[in-house]
């Protein structure tokens, strides 16, 4: 059996699950509503508070698909109640974040041009420029994938680079730096 498909999925205080008869969950908290479809070949149960998956076969497609819907409707239970932040921030002499109105943000990343991206609603950015620190991204939203998905969006413009590692980075992330030249090395 899948480890992670076999886990019960705890429901908080305050979240309401729903399935219906087309195999469609959803699920209700105090930062918003989410839904995903199941294949009608996982069964779903929901009894006292907590949250159960179930495949009827141990063929390949079961078992690969038992621990995804465990994990997507985790994250959306998680996402409803906590949410999901994700920061970055802009390693570059000259390089700048603004925020626009509309959910609009104008980047400068060394290119002879602007980058403006428009936003999806669902994801509510933080712009923030402080002397002596490196402009930072903060991204919020209650979908777990969406925000994921923004976030790699903006770091495609400018990965950073291995040997000074300018680029859009994730807060905390650790690059793996090369050396230069070796100048008169023979």
């Amino acid at each position: 059996m899948s480890r992670i498909g076999k886990l019960p999925i705890h429901i908080p205080a305050g979240v309401d699950v729903k399935v219906d008869e087309a195999n469609v969950v959803t699920v209700k908290g105090p930062l918003g509503v989410l839904t995903q479809a199941v294949k009608k070949d996982i069964e779903i149960k929901i009894e006292d508070q907590t949250i159960t998956f179930t495949r009827p076969s141990d063929h390949k497609d079961h078992r690969s698909l038992h621990g995804l819907y465990r994990s997507l409707v985790n994250n959306m239970v998680v996402g409803v109640t906590q949410g999901y932040e994700i920061k970055m921030e802009l390693v570059g002499v000259g390089f700048r974040v603004e925020q626009q109105p509309g959910n609009i943000i104008d980047l400068v990343l060394g290119y002879s041009h602007h980058i403006f991206m428009q936003l999806p609603p669902e994801v509510s950015v933080e712009a923030k420029t402080d002397k002596r620190s490196n402009p930072t991204i903060t991204l919020k939203g209650i979908d777990k994938q969406l925000v994921g998905q923004v976030a790699a969006k903006i770091r495609s413009f400018r990965k950073p680079e291995p040997y000074q590692g300018k680029g859009i980075k994730f807060v905390g992330e650790q690059l793996r730096r090369k050396a230069g030249k070796a100048a008169g090395v023979k």
